[in-house]
């Protein structure tokens, strides 16, 4: 990519209001989930069994929805489908809201909202990087990509942080009645984007729509590999979160301050990533822009063995500021590439399967932390993560992904 297209890069008022109703959407979500376990504990008295379940419920839809979702974008108006989804988590963080003042809110009750605004996020994130080619030119894809990551990182990092504040400082009813005029906020940028006609395609049954789009992804010699990356990825990054705090805590002889701060060192280095992988992109053969991630990822995994024989809060954070900075960067140019290898029509189906898989993976990888955990110990888990990472760097790593020299144009057949 030329050096003076980022100098130039004026993004259309569209683009725009889709980054900011990115920023906003996400840090109400952020808000709601992590006021949700806290309302759970501190009002609900939930113990440690019903609030895992208030967890693993506002995470199925990820895996329920995310392909029906996929199909919807690629039939109907990105920016509506967006719109109903941001109205539906604010409408859900609101009634959260009256019935906790009313005093009638349940755990149940509590679950059921949680899915209902997960449900919203699964809409919205796969129609986001759907909409962005139709809204910027292709080569500056990176760009803007690298924009809107910039904007969630941001609201990953920042939202957990006020919702802490909101609910510890001033109570639970702020924290919902701040997410609820956030996602309505949102909601109203998104009402004012103008999203362009694309062409009319046909429509087949469902069915047929998922198969096409399943198909597409695993057989095409570049979203295959992506995408087995991405679920290797996200197996060990689930064994190792499954035991860090409390491998922080006893191995490492962290307090529960420092066990934050650690954590939080993980958001600074997403936001740090989504601003320099539009950097790195330009100066990079694009191939290996996208394999820095993954090496990034090893590298913060054989950081965090290395505290087995050097206890270190400061090494903890660099393996988590490591996990932060390689990931969004993997992000950044995976979405380039998958936006711009996909034809529109497909890309919701794309994007909706990568999601899922991924999401899909997440579950699995806490579940082999905790067996590991309990059967061998938790530094076990640590050194089965490392093995992990490194095998999901070489499968990227011996693609013809990393051998791109620039972005793909899309064949011809791939329609």
């Amino acid at each position: 990519m030329p050096i003076f297209l980022e100098k130039v890069f004026q993004p259309p008022a569209a683009f725009k209001r889709l980054v900011w109703s990115n920023l906003t959407a996400q840090f109400a979500e952020q808000i709601g989930l992590v006021a949700a376990p806290m309302v759970a504990v501190l009002v609900l008295h939930a113990n440690a069994a019903e609030t895992g379940l208030l967890q693993a419920i506002q995470t199925l839809p990820f895996l329920l929805l995310s392909l029906p979702a996929g199909v919807l974008v690629d039939r109907v108006s990105r920016r509506r489908i967006m719109v109903h989804a941001e109205a539906l988590r604010a409408t859900s963080l609101f009634c959260i809201l009256v019935l906790f003042a009313s005093g009638l809110l349940s755990l149940p009750l509590l679950a059921i909202l949680g899915f209902v605004g997960a449900a919203s996020t699964v809409a919205y994130s796969v129609a986001a990087p759907s909409l962005v080619p139709a809204l910027v030119p292709r080569e500056m894809l990176t760009i803007a990509n690298g924009r809107v990551e910039l904007a969630r990182s941001s609201a990953f990092a920042a939202g957990p942080a006020a919702a802490g504040a909101l609910v510890g400082w001033i109570g639970i009813p702020v924290a919902y009645a701040m997410a609820t005029a956030i996602s309505i906020f949102a909601v109203c940028l998104l009402a004012g984007l103008t999203e362009p006609t694309r062409p009319v395609s046909v429509r087949k049954h469902v069915l047929h729509d998922l198969r096409d789009g399943a198909s597409f992804v695993l057989t095409h010699a570049l979203l295959r590999p992506m995408l087995l990356t991405s679920i290797i990825f996200n197996v060990s990054w689930f064994i190792l979160q499954a035991i860090y705090v409390l491998y922080a805590v006893r191995e490492l002889g962290l307090s529960a301050s420092v066990v934050g701060i650690t954590l939080g060192i993980y958001g600074i280095g997403m936001v740090l990533g989504a601003i320099v992988a539009p950097l790195i992109a330009k100066r990079l053969p694009f191939g290996a822009t996208l394999a820095l991630g993954p090496l990034s990822a090893l590298a913060g995994a054989l950081v965090m063995v290395l505290t087995i024989r050097v206890p270190s809060a400061l090494l903890a954070g660099l393996s988590f500021f490591l996990f932060g900075v390689g990931p969004i960067i993997w992000t950044v140019t995976s979405t380039t590439l998958r936006q711009a290898i996909t034809p529109s029509n497909m890309l919701g189906r794309a994007s909706a399967l990568i999601m899922m898989a991924t999401f899909g993976a997440r579950p699995v990888g806490a579940a082999i932390g905790a067996l590991i955990g309990s059967r061998y110990g938790i530094e076990a888990c640590v050194v089965v993560a490392a093995i992990g990472f490194f095998v999901q760097f070489v499968v990227i790593s011996v693609s013809s992904v990393s051998r791109l020299s620039v972005l793909p144009e899309m064949a011809t057949g791939d329609v």
